[in-house]
């Protein structure tokens, strides 16, 4: 079938579609309707079917796989290397969700989850999932004031937390932050539950409130799944970057299945037995749809990994595509530009045989990029176009469908289920062709997306359906050209009016990236007296001793987009600051370009980057 019929069928027999998908999953119980949408914008689906995801992730497979490898742990931090069956992957949630239910942990109950990337943190997610508890991974290293305010939003009855986590080789210790954090929270757990991995000399625990993971898991368990109706909260995940209160994106169960499983068919084209390798955290929507349940529910092994894509070398990644097979890779256009400061050398001394396609999401990808990765791989590389709050692709080729051709740096078309409209952003209007418009989507939202926001559903409806009334807002920009492939342009919040016309910073990004000798760039608008706005650039070259000039930059950019995006000035430094999860904090380095304070720093990769933003402004 053709990709446009597939699309269109998802829409208009949306009941029809979604219940042949939904067979991708195990029910416990059929459900009796697969949508109910009589309060919008609130989805609910697959209504009175009762299903678990541990269940699918795990059980399901016991019969057929159990002696399948299900989860492989690398860590180039601590040189350690595991794999665990189906069968070991069962025997460990169960005994880790009898830890859980010894804790008092009930079916509702929230439990934070504060891990570093090591298969206990899978162990407890999946354990959560079992017994129906809601989990909130919280990323490792979070500031204790930051993990405070998801404590309190959450209201837990246990954190499960470790001594320490270790990045670039050095340790952050998490036990002192979660201290911290229970200090200032007003409704902290009773209990927490803390995995040792020796890497805290100091570590001390709390008389009555601390529990050993070591001492307090018993040696084999049996807990049965919790079948839970498919609408029943799964998890909460706050998104990054919030203000104020935080923001819990809420999930189902039921419907998050079956998209995943979808996507995994569909989307990825992962197959049982195969091998998927993704290099996000769990901390982030990545982590829980595509590190953890969505490549275990197509019974893949899928590669949990601690550490960074450069150490100990650049070729750290293809290494293990060559070791484990690896058939579906995704990772982040950042990690692929950090990647192609480096010698072509590194990926291309391995096999990379196995490797079907690598998936890249999280941000804006550029075409320079696009073009080296596909050309270093030999391989199709997907640029594809997501949100925390959808839970998986919006915007995506959908190779399982049909091979359509990839245009670099476009995520290419609306992902089946959801009725993506480009709208101006004042009248709320289509727009044609070649025009900028804000990416929407008419709800219902399809199955998989969140259903509201955590104990607010005022504030849900308040934010994302506000701006054009009642149709759901990505807060992005986006262009269609006449083929309907899309392209991403950045935050709304990102754009730069420069004498009344409106660039958005994606655009005079890749601009940027087209000199020869930029790796990547980051551009931020700042305030101007005579024009409103201007366009900054800092810049990361490949090779400093070329003497690339801000001249011959700006030359670059008029080429491409004109005199009017021609940044006020080309700041070179050699890193820029970013999340640990990659993403560029480009609303820091703005503050700081204004003289603002660059704000909440918690997740910042490497501090000494905005050092170095700082001495490029003098």
């Amino acid at each position: 079938m053709k990709y446009q019929e597939f699309h269109r069928r998802s829409l208009q027999d949306r009941e029809g579609f979604w219940a042949g998908e939904a067979k991708l999953v195990e029910w416990h119980k059929p459900f009796k309707q697969v949508l109910d949408y009589s309060k919008p914008p609130f989805a609910k689906w697959f209504v009175g079917g009762e299903t678990n995801l541990c269940h699918n992730a795990v059980d399901r497979h016991l019969a057929k796989r159990a002696d399948q490898k299900a989860l492989v742990w690398i860590s180039t931090e601590v040189n350690e290397e595991k794999s665990f069956t189906y069968k070991e992957l069962h025997l460990e949630v169960n005994r880790v969700a009898a830890m859980m239910r010894s804790l008092g942990v009930k079916r509702g109950d929230r439990v934070i989850v504060y891990m570093p990337m090591i298969p206990e943190a899978v162990f407890a997610i999946l354990a959560c999932a079992r017994i129906g508890a809601v989990h909130s991974v919280v990323f490792g290293g979070f500031a204790a004031a930051s993990l405070a305010a998801r404590i309190d939003d959450a209201k837990p009855s246990l954190m499960i937390t470790a001594d320490g986590g270790s990045r670039m080789g050095k340790v952050v210790l998490y036990k002192a932050l979660v201290d911290e954090s229970l200090r200032l929270a007003q409704h902290p757990p009773k209990k927490v539950l803390l995995f040792n991995r020796g890497l805290d000399p100091s570590l001390s625990f709390v008389k009555g409130r601390d529990v050993d993971w070591n001492e307090a898991k018993p040696k084999r368990a049996s807990v049965p799944c919790e079948w839970l109706e498919s609408s029943t909260p799964s998890y909460i995940l706050y998104t990054s970057g919030t203000t104020g209160h935080p923001k819990g994106v809420q999930r189902d169960v039921g419907g998050y299945c079956v998209a995943l499983a979808s996507s995994m068919k569909r989307i990825f084209c992962g197959e049982p037995g195969e091998t998927m390798f993704t290099t996000s955290d769990i901390g982030w929507v990545v982590g829980h749809s595509y590190i953890i349940y969505a490549p275990l529910i197509a019974g893949m092994t899928t590669i949990l990994y601690e550490g960074v894509p450069i150490r100990p070398d650049a070729g750290i990644w293809w290494k293990i595509v060559e070791d484990h097979k690896v058939a579906v890779m995704f990772s982040a256009p950042t990690a692929i530009r950090v990647l192609k400061k480096h010698d072509v050398s590194f990926l291309r001394k391995h096999d990379l045989s196995s490797l079907k396609h690598l998936y890249l999401a999280g941000e804006p990808l550029d075409e320079p990029t696009h073009t080296w990765i596909t050309q270093a791989l030999g391989r199709p590389v997907i640029d594809h176009y997501w949100q925390t709050e959808t839970g998986w692709p919006l915007l995506s080729a959908v190779p399982g469908v049909e091979r359509t051709p990839l245009k670099m740096g476009s995520p290419s078309f609306p992902v089946y289920g959801y009725d993506v409209h480009l709208l101006h952003e004042r009248t709320g209007k289509p727009v044609a062709d070649g025009e900028k418009g804000v990416v929407t989507i008419t709800p219902p939202l399809p199955p998989g997306c969140m259903t509201t926001v955590w104990g607010d559903d005022e504030r849900f409806v308040r934010t994302y359906f506000k701006d054009f009334k009642n149709i759901y807002s990505t807060f992005d920009w986006g262009i269609r050209d006449k083929d309907g492939y899309y392209f991403i342009l950045g935050r709304t919040d990102d754009v730069i009016n420069v004498a009344g016309h409106r660039l958005g910073t994606r655009e005079i990004e890749e601009a940027v990236s087209m000199h020869s000798n930029v790796a990547e760039c980051a551009v931020v608008g700042v305030v101007d007296s005579l024009k409103g706005q201007m366009p900054l650039a800092f810049a990361v070259l490949k090779d400093a001793s070329k003497g690339t000039s801000q001249q011959e930059i700006m030359e670059t950019v008029d080429k491409q987009l004109g005199a009017i995006a021609r940044p006020k000035a080309v700041h070179f430094v050699t890193l820029l600051p970013k999340t640990r999860s990659g993403k560029t904090l480009r609303r820091s380095i703005q503050a700081l370009a204004e003289g603002r304070d660059p704000g909440d720093l918690t997740t910042i990769e490497d501090p000494t980057a905005l050092e170095q933003i700082r001495k490029a402004l003098q």
